[in-house]
């Protein structure tokens, strides 16, 4: 009798066993999401970032610099270096940033040119082996700065050639994580 009662038992329980394994399969189904037939998933891509409000008054405060002429170690109003341009516009924007091209590359968190904003800035290798010119990023591949002497401050395109070929790098003097303590925050 202990024979066919243990056989008995063992062929009661698989039936049981299976029922409960195919509950718990209709639950994870149920948890599973499948794209609707005949559609396919869409990647999702984040939104590009909004230029942030340091960086719009940055730009609008260079701007303002339209047609200044280039002077020496100039800080605006009346006359800007490429360096003084930046000091001018950043302090306008109530910042506080480092004077020479050198220090302010070095002061800047860096920016990857697919990610350029309005405000940041665009470090160009002119005729050395380091940056030795600086202009702000407008937008749109534009950027704007006082060139040279006998120049005026202008806006020029990242697509003409001589600038794509001489750009360096790209920085931001503004923000969270950037320029270590000389930011006025």
């Amino acid at each position: 009798m202990g024979r066919g009662t243990g056989c008995q038992a063992l062929h009661k329980a698989r039936p049981l066993s299976a029922l409960l394994g195919l509950i718990m399969l209709v639950m994870l189904a149920g948890c599973a999401q499948f794209p609707e037939r005949g559609r396919a998933p869409v990647a999702s891509t984040p939104p590009a970032p909004r230029p942030s409000t340091e960086g719009r008054a940055i730009a609008a405060a260079a701007r303002d610099a339209l047609g200044a002429p280039y002077r020496y170690g100039g800080e605006g109003p009346d006359g800007f270096d490429c360096s003084g341009l930046v000091q001018y516009a950043h302090a306008r924007a109530g910042l506080r940033v480092p004077r020479t091209v050198a220090q302010q590359r070095a002061e800047a968190a860096p920016v990857p040119q697919d990610a350029l904003q309005p405000g940041d800035l665009l470090f160009f290798e002119l005729g050395s082996w380091k940056p030795s010119h600086v202009g702000i990023y407008l937008g749109d591949r534009r950027f704007i700065h006082s060139p040279s002497s006998g120049e005026r401050v202008r806006i020029d395109s990242l697509r003409q050639a001589y600038w794509r070929e001489h750009l360096e790098s790209a920085g931001r003097l503004y923000g969270e994580g950037c320029c270590g303590d000389t930011a006025a925050r």
